[in-house]
């Protein structure tokens, strides 16, 4: 870690972590469960009082749906504890903290996708601790910014894409649900936006929602991934949510409305597949 750098992200081992470490390289500190426990909060005093940070990003989170509804403590010591120890602290030393939030804060009963006025009304404890964690961070630091996204993958880490990747070059059958639909969103895309926008200095503070264009289904997602990967014959079936029942509900529907950081920041998101085919061309290459 260089104390000299002015940008923090932590949850660097992550999707988003990653994507950032590989923009941002030596420019920025990078921390992880095993440098920095942001649940405990005298390691995270110590830790931010010991250095002279402008920018926070904040990609760590408990993201395992399903176990979070046995794991509920440390769930939300991760979601809402963590935010909690870093938010608390930044109007005293002074830095910009932006936070990664989800689209599992909303129900999904709707077909129009969500704008960050609508009420979130999570249906899962790993949503629920999200949406605890956003408040949270609100009521201590409303000059922060908390970007809800949805559906990431990339190359890095354990995702959807890569689950699927490997399961067809086996040569699998695969059952895949066709009735929750969200926006595939590429984990490169949204750190390129932080990077470029936020942390050169076009800080505006508030509630974002940030996702590819367009709008798939699991299923969706599934058949784009082998036919994007040049894999013929692939055994993709689809099934509907009630026949594949998990230990966390998800929403039906987590289409997030792009308009507003759209118009703030002046940029234009690229469309699901085509940021998929860019993707799967990375992992081809760097195996």
């Amino acid at each position: 870690m260089n104390p000299q750098n002015e940008i923090l992200i932590t949850g660097s081992r992550g999707q988003l972590g990653s994507e950032l470490k590989r923009l941002l390289g030596d420019s920025a500190t990078y921390v992880d469960r095993e440098e920095l426990d942001l649940t405990d909060a005298k390691a995270v005093t110590d830790f931010l009082r010991a250095n002279n940070f402008k920018y926070i990003v904040n990609c760590a989170a408990y993201t395992a749906v399903d176990r979070a509804e046995e794991d509920k403590m440390a769930c939300a010591a991760a979601n809402i504890d963590a935010v909690k120890n870093l938010a608390s602290l930044s109007e005293e030393l002074g830095y910009r903290l932006l936070h990664i939030s989800t689209d599992y804060v909303f129900n999904g009963d709707t077909c129009t996708p969500y704008t960050e006025s609508d009420r979130p009304e999570p249906m899962s404890v790993y949503g629920s601790t999200k949406r605890k964690g956003e408040t949270a961070l609100i009521g201590l630091d409303p000059s922060s910014m908390i970007i809800r996204t949805g559906w990431l993958y990339s190359e890095f880490g354990h995702n959807f894409v890569k689950t699927i990747l490997t399961k067809l070059r086996e040569g699998a059958a695969l059952r895949v649900v066709d009735d929750q639909y969200g926006t595939p969103t590429c984990a490169a895309d949204l750190a390129a936006f932080i990077a470029g926008h936020v942390l050169r200095g076009h800080w505006n503070a508030g509630l974002y929602h940030y996702a590819a264009e367009g709008v798939a289904s699991w299923y969706d997602f599934a058949v784009a991934i082998a036919a994007e990967a040049g894999i013929e014959g692939a055994n993709i079936s689809p099934v509907h949510t009630a026949d594949y029942p998990t230990p966390a509900a998800r929403p039906h529907f987590s289409v997030l409305d792009k308009s507003k950081i759209k118009a703030t920041f002046g940029i234009t998101l690229p469309y699901w597949r085509d940021s998929l085919r860019r993707c799967l061309r990375n992992i081809e290459t760097n195996g």
